[in-house]
């Protein structure tokens, strides 16, 4: 065990004492795969001396109080025991790609537990013969845009060794391209009232979904308990090119939008091969979506930042949004499942939904209890159907420790939902992982091929439209 330091201890926030609560105990892994064979020795060096070692999280443990109210306390690091390595193939007769899922689908259902309270809660997994590192990190140390932008402040760009990778605009670019243009009064009262209507009428929905309305069963649903239950992951593989052909087609249209429609038109076409009668006519399927309530600032600023002061930023800033799609057996134009997609986000956007969810969340745990939170927050899984999340990474080839990164992908430790998705951008490609729930949906790589094909139709009907 690593010996405590001298210090005060520091309270966890609340989102961090949330996702130690038992219904909600959740680790994130994020998959790396690289090009040339793993240095261990070299890999241990730059994790010990890596930004994610000084930071207090990542070298705290997790302590409780009298009281039972959680703690970091400052304890020293031994590499040894954060790092795993795992020699020779981690499944006999599969492909690469097939034995790490599986690998990953394994840790998804034990993972909280196996990191344990002696140490730091994170860990390195190195599979050797499959040429990749798995990060499993406890989601109490911070979401996935702090944990993204903290591995990236490790990696240098391929075309640029010098040079950090790049996740997008500055927030001063993004502050300049939202601003000017002053507009009628009239359109300003409107765009308040509209605000008001739709988060009245989505927070309204948010808080009968934690008590007792739910989906309709479907041949994809899960509910209490299914976090227990074994499970399988399967990757679905994009490209940022085909999905942005696919914006262009729909006006002011986001690659967000995109990705849910894809989610629809794929989840459709799975219904209806699995179970072509079990679904009625416009059954609503509702997605939990989590949103991130920072402007993302640029990697460098991340970086100087966390060297600074690392508690300004860092940790779980994110909101929950609910998804809701309607089932039908055909949609003669591919996109319309995007268009019916935007419409629907773009009445969340005009909501302060994300925000309400956030907020509520933080009250309850700091005046009522962990546990009541908690349970808030099962419910509502319980009471929809799927998670999605979507994570900007890189946009150029990047390496670390001067051996290429050949993908980045993500997902977390099981739900209650049978089915949930997170994607991952990198370098011109987008890849979902999708772990479910293997007595609910026993296919998911058919699964992820219905979403691969749903992109396809998309793109070929946005050309067609495109060249007319």
């Amino acid at each position: 065990m690593g010996s405590p330091e001298n210090g005060s201890d520091e309270p966890l926030t609340p989102a961090g004492r949330l996702f130690l609560q038992k219904e909600m105990n959740q680790v994130i892994y994020c998959v790396v795969g690289v090009k040339h064979p793993l240095d261990i020795d070299a890999l241990k060096s730059a994790i010990q001396s890596s930004l994610m070692v000084k930071h207090p999280r990542f070298c705290s443990l997790m302590v409780r109080d009298s009281a039972g109210r959680e703690h970091w306390r400052r304890t020293r690091v031994d590499i040894d025991r954060h790092v795993v390595e795992v020699h020779g193939p981690v499944a006999d007769g599969l492909s690469d790609e097939a034995a790490v899922n599986e690998y990953l689908a394994d840790l998804s259902t034990d993972s909280p537990g196996l990191l344990g309270d002696d140490k730091p809660l994170w860990d390195v997994h190195l599979l050797m013969a499959h040429r990749c590192l798995v990060f499993r990190i406890h989601h109490a140390l911070g979401d996935g845009i702090s944990l993204m932008s903290m591995f990236l402040a490790s990696c240098r760009r391929v075309d640029d060794p010098e040079a950090l990778p790049t996740i997008g605009p500055s927030s001063s670019a993004k502050r300049r391209r939202g601003g000017g243009g002053g507009g009628q009064w009239w359109k300003a009262v409107v765009r308040v009232l509209e605000v008001v209507w739709f988060t009245v009428v989505f927070v309204v929905e948010f808080v009968l979904r934690s008590m007792w309305v739910s989906d309709r069963k479907t041949p994809v649903s899960g509910g209490a308990g299914v976090e227990l239950w074994p499970r399988k992951l399967a990757t679905a593989r994009f490209w940022l090119e085909d999905m942005k052909v696919v914006k262009s087609a729909v006006t002011n249209a986001t690659i967000n939008d995109v990705l849910f429609g894809i989610i629809s038109a794929g989840l459709f076409k799975y219904l209806d091969h699995r179970s072509p009668d079990a679904v009625r006519e416009g059954t609503r399927i509702t997605g939990v979506a989590m949103v991130n309530l920072r402007e993302q600032p640029g990697l460098q600023e991340l970086s100087n930042l966390m060297k600074g002061d690392p508690g300004l930023r860092w940790g779980n800033k994110f909101g929950i949004l609910l998804l809701p799609v309607h089932y039908h057996r055909s949609c003669g134009d591919p996109l319309e499942y995007l268009r019916k997609a935007k419409s629907m986000i773009d009445r969340k956007k005009k909501s302060l939904e994300a925000h309400f969810s956030y907020k509520i969340g933080d009250i309850v745990m700091t005046y009522l209890a962990p546990h009541v939170a908690s349970l808030l927050n099962y419910r509502i899984v319980c009471n929809t159907t799927f998670t999605i999340s979507n994570v900007l990474g890189p946009q150029e080839e990047i390496a670390v420790l001067g051996n290429p990164i050949t993908y980045i992908r993500a997902n977390s430790s099981s739900l209650p939902h049978a089915l949930t998705m997170h994607m991952v951008s990198y370098a011109g490609r987008a890849d979902m992982q999708i772990l479910v729930a293997k007595d609910v949906i026993p296919d998911p790589d058919f699964l992820a091929k219905c979403f691969e094909d749903a992109l396809l139709e998309m793109k070929a009907a946005a050309s067609a439209t495109l060249n007319k």
